[in-house]
C-alpha cells in the first residue's frame, strides 16, 4: 500500500482510523481505502451516515459563532479530529478576531494533520492527548500558552463521547474538565444515539456493529443519558435537541432526516 507525503510513518495505514473515516464521510481527502472500505460497509446499514456528520459540522459552527457572540474567545476542542474546512480556529477567527483554540486527539494521523494546517498559525495549537486525562489536557504546555482557564473557555466534545464506553467513566472524565472552567463556560457536545435515527434500531445497529469491527465501539446513549453530561451547568435554549433543532439558520424540516440521529446542546457554568 503506498504511503502518502501526509501520513506519519509512525502510523499503521492499514488499520482504520475514526477520525478518518469522518473526513471521509465529510468529503475531506485524508483517508485510505482501509477506511473507506469501514466507512462503506457502515452505509449499508446506514446509509446517511455522512447527513449525520455534516449536521454535527454544520451545528459546530452555529455553537462556535454563538460562543463568540457570548465574548468567548478561548477554544478547546477535544476530540477534534482532521481539520477540515470550517474548522474551529477559521470559524472563531472570522467572528471574533484573536481568539485561541487547542484541538486535542489521540489519534497520530490527526494530530500530524493539525500540525500542518496550523504551521504558522500563532493562535491555535494541537496536543496529542485523551479525553479520559483531562489533567493531561489541561497541563499541557499547548493550553498552557493560549488559554487561560481563568477566563470563560469554550469546551467542545463533539462526536467524541459515543467512542468512549461506561466502564470508562466519560462522565467522571467531562466533571473534571468541567471543573476547570471558569464561571460563565460552555460545554458544546453532540451524542450518537439511537433516538431520532430514521431506521429500526436493529439495522442501524449493523453499523454500530462496524465500528465494534475496528475496535472503536460506538456507544448510543439515550437522550437521558447524554443530558447526565450536562450536570452542573445551565443549558443555553432551546436544550439537548436534534443537532438541526439547535438555534438553526435555515428551515429544519429542509433537512435529510438522517440529520436528526443524536443530540446537541450547549450548556453554561454558573
Amino acid at each position: 500500500m503506498e504511503r502518502p507525503a501526509w501520513a506519519p510513518r509512525s502510523i499503521d495505514i492499514s488499520v482504520p482510523s475514526v477520525s478518518r473515516i469522518y473526513d471521509f464521510y465529510l468529503g475531506g481527502s485524508h483517508n485510505f481505502e482501509v477506511d473507506r472500505e469501514a466507512a462503506r460497509k457502515a452505509m449499508e446499514f446506514m446509509p446517511g451516515l455522512p447527513k449525520i456528520m455534516q449536521a454535527n459540522r454544520a451545528f459546530m459552527r452555529r455553537a462556535v459563532r454563538f460562543a463568540a457572540a457570548e465574548g468567548i474567545d478561548q477554544f478547546l476542542d477535544i476530540g477534534s479530529g482532521i481539520p477540515t474546512f470550517g474548522n474551529v480556529h477559521e470559524v472563531a477567527a472570522g467572528s471574533r478576531p484573536g481568539s485561541r483554540v487547542v484541538y486535542v486527539d489521540h489519534d497520530p494521523v490527526a494530530v500530524a494533520h493539525s500540525q500542518a494546517v496550523l504551521a504558522g498559525n500563532d493562535d491555535a495549537d494541537v496536543v496529542a492527548a485523551d479525553l479520559l486525562k483531562p489533567q493531561e489536557i489541561l497541563s499541557s504546555p499547548q493550553v498552557e500558552r493560549l488559554i487561560d482557564l481563568n477566563r470563560p473557555v469554550a469546551l467542545l466534545l463533539v462526536a467524541i463521547l459515543h467512542f468512549v464506553e461506561d466502564a470508562d467513566d466519560p462522565y467522571g472524565a467531562v466533571a473534571e474538565l468541567s471543573d476547570a472552567l471558569a464561571p460563565g463556560s460552555l460545554l458544546v457536545l453532540t451524542h450518537a444515539s439511537y433516538e431520532g435515527i430514521p431506521l429500526p434500531a436493529e439495522r442501524a445497529g449493523g453499523a454500530v456493529d462496524v465500528y465494534k469491527d475496528i475496535r472503536n465501539p460506538l456507544i448510543m446513549r439515550s437522550r437521558d443519558e447524554i443530558a447526565r453530561f450536562f450536570e452542573g451547568y445551565d443549558m443555553v435554549e432551546p436544550g439537548l435537541v436534534p443537532m438541526p433543532r439547535w438555534r438553526p439558520e435555515g428551515a429544519p424540516e429542509e433537512e435529510d432526516p438522517y440529520a436528526f440521529s443524536g443530540f446537541a446542546g450547549v450548556g453554561r457554568t454558573a
